[in-house]
């Protein structure tokens, strides 16, 4: 299985998270990838790109952090994605086209921080509240990065998880 990774707004596509957890992807036996999305501010515009680079992808778990969440999660409503893992993801924002989440039955989970000031924690409660999705709150702001161990277990455990759920 591949996973591509989708970074935030004002982030790029390999780092310090990115690469912690692209790490524990390549230990656990996946193919990485992250796109670089420099220079697109729209996240719509974002999500194109990412459905132009999986356009004829299989076996595809999508990762995404902050609009990259968006980004992400947009996209696998219209791929064939096995698995997404969301990072404080953006949702629910004034500015991005899509504000209601078709359900998915792909394995997804949703980490955020109980003090982002960035994306507010309620979003992602109501997200996965709807959508029976598992959802790991965790002390941290948007970045994550003071809780970086913690979410690096998060994954290694999704992973493993998802590589488990490929086998029936």
């Amino acid at each position: 299985m591949k996973i591509i990774f989708s970074h935030g707004k004002e982030s790029g596509p390999w780092g310090s998270k990115i690469k912690r957890l692209a790490d524990i992807a390549k230990q656990q036996g996946f193919a990485v990838d992250s796109i670089d999305y420099s220079g697109i501010t729209d996240p719509d515009l974002r999500v194109e790109k990412l459905l132009s680079v999986i356009e004829n992808e299989t076996d595809l778990m999508l990762v995404g952090s902050s609009m990259g969440g968006y980004v992400s999660l947009v996209a696998s409503a219209s791929q064939n994605v096995k698995a997404v893992f969301l990072l404080a993801p953006a949702l629910y924002l004034a500015n991005y086209n899509i504000q209601e989440y078709s359900f998915s039955s792909v394995l997804t989970e949703v980490v955020h921080g109980w003090s982002d000031d960035i994306i507010p924690v309620e979003n992602s409660i109501r997200f996965c509240q709807q959508h029976c999705h598992s959802l790991h709150l965790i002390a941290g702001d948007h970045r994550l990065n003071s809780s970086i161990d913690t979410v690096a277990t998060l994954f290694k455990q999704f992973l493993i998880k998802t590589k488990g759920s490929n086998k029936a």
